[in-house]
C-alpha cells in the first residue's frame, strides 16, 4: 500500500511508527523518524532517516534488531527462485551454466551460513539490481572481516535497504 506523505505526516505517532517498521525493523529508528513529522517531502524524511538510522546504530542491540527483520539467505531453493530470470537471461550460454548457478546457489547459501556463525547475524546487503554471483563475490569479500567492521558495512547496507523501501512506501520508486 502506497501512503502519501500528507496522510503519513497526519497519521498517529502509534500507527505511523507502524507503518516505518515495514521499511526497518529497528523500533528505535522507527519511532525517532515518526516523531520527526512532519515531512515537506521525501527528500526531508530520506535525511530525517539518515539521521534517525544514525542515532539508532550508536547501539548494537537497535542494529541486530533491523537485521533480523530480514530472511536469512540460506535456502537453495528459494535462492533459485530468487536468481532464477537470471538463470533465463543465461540459457543460451554453454549447457554447464545451470550447474554452475547451481554451484553459486549453493556457494551463496553455505557463505551465509558462515557468515551468521562468524558474526552472529545475517548476511546484509543491498541486493537490488545483484546476481547470485556478484552477492556471492560481496559476501565472500566481507567474510574475513572482524565484527566491527561487518556491523558496519552492514547497518550502511541496512541503511540503502530503508531508503529504498521508504521511497516504495510513499509511490517515489
Amino acid at each position: 500500500m502506497s501512503l502519501t506523505l500528507p496522510q503519513f505526516n497526519n497519521l498517529s505517532q502509534e500507527d505511523a511508527t507502524v507503518q516505518l517498521l515495514t521499511c526497518c525493523t529497528s523500533a528505535s529508528w522507527a519511532r525517532n523518524l515518526a516523531s520527526a513529522r512532519p515531512f515537506s517531502d521525501i527528500d526531508a524524511l530520506l535525511a530525517s532517516s539518515d539521521e534517525a538510522w544514525n542515532q539508532a546504530q550508536t547501539s548494537e542491540a537497535n542494529l541486530i534488531e533491523a537485521f533480523d527483520g530480514h530472511p536469512q539467505i540460506g535456502n537453495v531453493a528459494s535462492l533459485k527462485e530468487k536468481y532464477r530470470n537470471t538463470q533465463d537471461s543465461a540459457a543460451h550460454e554453454q549447457s554447464g551454466a545451470n550447474d554452475a548457478e547451481d554451484q553459486v546457489l549453493e556457494a551463496l547459501a553455505q557463505g551465509n551460513q558462515d557468515y551468521l556463525d562468524k558474526f552472529g547475524f545475517i548476511f546484509i546487503v543491498f541486493a537490488t539490481g545483484k546476481s547470485a554471483q556478484q552477492m556471492l563475490d560481496l559476501l565472500l569479500a566481507r567474510l574475513p572481516n572482524d565484527r566491527a567492521t561487518e556491523l558496519t558495512n552492514a547497518a550502511a547496507e541496512q541503511n540503502k535497504i530503508t531508503s529504498l523501501r521508504l521511497q516504495k512506501l510513499f509511490g517515489a520508486a
